[in-house]
C-alpha cells in the first residue's frame, strides 16, 4: 500500500473523513487550550468531571426532542453550568471541597443520563450519547463545534494574562486584580462550551481526552505556556489524523481510536520528550560522566 493510499486517499474518496477531519481540527483548536489551562490549573479531574456532568442534560434534550443537535447542545450546556455552580456553592456552604462536591455531582448526573436515555431510546443510542460518532458530524455539528472553537480562542486571548497568573498564584491574582473571579467563571463556561462540543464528536466519556491528554503530553515538550500551547494543538490533531485513519483501515470505531491515538502520543512524549523520563536520565547520566 503506498503512501498516497495509506493517508491520502481516505480523505479525497470519502467526505465523511473530510468532516470528521474538519471537526478534530476545530476541536484540537478549541478544547485543546482549555485543557492546558486544567492541567496547569491542577484541575485535570475536574474536566473529566464536567464532561459526564453535561450527560442528563443532552439526554433530556434527546428525550424531548430525539437526536437533534440544537436541543442537546443546549440542555448539555445547562447541566453542565449548573453542576459547576451547585459544585461550588457546596464547597463554599459545607465541610466537603470541591473535589468531592465534584464527583458527587458528577456520579449523580452520569447515572441519571444514562437512565432517561434507556427510558426511550435503545442501545444504539445510548452508546452515540456516551462515544460519540465522529464519522458522522453533519454541517451543523462542525459549525457548533467551530464557532465554539472561534469564541474560546477569542476568550482565552483576552483572558491569557489573568489565566496564566491564577496558574502561578490564584491568591495573588485575587489581591490584585478585580478580574480573578471574570477569569475564573469564565473559564469554566469555555470549560464546559467545549465538552459540549467534544460532545457532538466523541460522546460524553471520551470528550474529555482530546482536553486533557494532548495537554500532559505537551507538557514534557516545552516549558512555557506558549510552547505547551502549540504542542498540545499539534498533539491533538496529529492524534486525531492517526486515530482516523486507524479506524478507517482496521475497521474500528472511530473515537476510541482517535483517545487511543493520543494516549499513545502520550506514553510517547513521556517516554521521549525533552522532559520525558528517558531524556531526562540520559541527559542527567552524560552530566554525571562529565
Amino acid at each position: 500500500m503506498t503512501p498516497h493510499e495509506l493517508i491520502i486517499a481516505p480523505f479525497v474518496e470519502f467526505e465523511f473523513m473530510r468532516r470528521a477531519l474538519t471537526g478534530c481540527l476545530a476541536l484540537s483548536l478549541g478544547a485543546t487550550p482549555v485543557g492546558v489551562f486544567l492541567l496547569l490549573r491542577r484541575m485535570s479531574l475536574t474536566g473529566d468531571a464536567m464532561a459526564h456532568a453535561i450527560l442528563p442534560g443532552a439526554a433530556l434534550g434527546y428525550l424531548l426532542f430525539g437526536l437533534s443537535i440544537g436541543a442537546m447542545t443546549i440542555g448539555g450546556l445547562a447541566a453542565g453550568l449548573a453542576v459547576a455552580l451547585l459544585a461550588g456553592i457546596v464547597a463554599r456552604g459545607t465541610l466537603l471541597g470541591e473535589d468531592a462536591s465534584l464527583a458527587a455531582f458528577y456520579l449523580i448526573s452520569l447515572a441519571l443520563g444514562v437512565l432517561l436515555i434507556s427510558l426511550r431510546g435503545s442501545q444504539v443510542d445510548l452508546m452515540h450519547v456516551l462515544f460519540g460518532t465522529v464519522l458522522a458530524l453533519n454541517d451543523a455539528a462542525i459549525l457548533l463545534i467551530a464557532a465554539i472553537a472561534s469564541v474560546t480562542l477569542f476568550s482565552l486571548a483576552l483572558l491569557f494574562r489573568p489565566l496564566a497568573a491564577e496558574c502561578v498564584d490564584p491568591t495573588f491574582l485575587r489581591t490584585v486584580s478585580p478580574l480573578s473571579p471574570v477569569a475564573h467563571y469564565g473559564f469554566l463556561v469555555l470549560v464546559v462550551l467545549n465538552l459540549v462540543g467534544g460532545f457532538q464528536a466523541l460522546g460524553t466519556l471520551l470528550a474529555v481526552g482530546i482536553v486533557i491528554l494532548p495537554a500532559a503530553a505537551a507538557r514534557f515538550w516545552a516549558r512555557d505556556i506558549t510552547g505547551i500551547l502549540l504542542a498540545a494543538v499539534v498533539i491533538a490533531f496529529a492524534g486525531s489524523l492517526c486515530g482516523l485513519l486507524f479506524s478507517y483501515h482496521l475497521g474500528v470505531a472511530s473515537g476510541p481510536a482517535i483517545i487511543l491515538a493520543i494516549g499513545a502520543g502520550y506514553v510517547l512524549s513521556l517516554l521521549a520528550g525533552p522532559q520525558g523520563v528517558l531524556t531526562r536520565r540520559l541527559l542527567a547520566h552524560r552530566h554525571l560522566e562529565a
